[in-house]
């Protein structure tokens, strides 16, 4: 038996996790879950504020793109994979030619820095997809002065937090807030 190494197969963009299921249940069907343990997805979790409301959703790092941990020395698995539904194929040595080249395993080196970014994604809370910046117009939907708008006048990224100017009774005031305290006004 050969060695399990990382592989890239190409997908339909927008179709990975279909690809992926099809990929899972034609692996077991053919008993072949010891020469591919793993498929893998890499994708973090963000959240966007829609009419006041925060919803979360995947984000594919590699849009396209699904990560095989196999064990290709078996010639029946290389065949397998390519030819599930929504599998384009392996990223292979000769990509870009009109040929059919050799799959190319990852470097450990990228795997680790792949799997790494997945495992902090999914210690981390969601991030927010789209941050705001200074001078951006925002409504208050989350606090006592629910509805009241104001302008962004400094923003901590690290912190995810907001110091935003708002008019209360004619006066200007500062007000820390959160991004899920507030939504950009359109």
């Amino acid at each position: 038996m050969g060695e399990l190494k990382w592989y890239v197969v190409r997908s339909v963009s927008g179709q990975e996790k279909k690809a992926k299921t099809y990929l899972e249940t034609e692996i077991g069907r053919h008993g072949l879950s010891d020469l591919v343990p793993e498929v893998l997805i890499p994708a973090e979790k963000v959240y966007e504020m829609r009419n006041g409301k925060k919803r979360v959703r995947e984000r594919n790092f590699f849009p396209g793109y699904i990560l095989i941990h196999a064990d290709l020395s078996h010639g029946e698995v290389d065949h397998i994979i390519t030819s599930t539904p929504g599998v384009i194929g392996f990223l292979s040595e000769n990509e870009g030619k009109n040929t059919t080249g050799k799959p190319v395993p990852l470097r450990m080196s990228e795997v680790n820095r792949i799997l790494g970014i997945v495992d902090e994604t999914e210690e981390q809370t969601a991030t927010l997809e789209t941050p705001f910046i200074v001078g951006d117009l925002v409504k208050i939907i989350d606090t006592n002065f629910n509805g009241f708008s104001g302008t962004v006048s400094e923003v901590f990224e690290e912190r995810k937090k907001l110091n935003v100017i708002v008019k209360i009774f004619g006066r200007s005031t500062p007000m820390e807030l959160s991004y899920t305290q507030v939504e950009k006004e359109s």
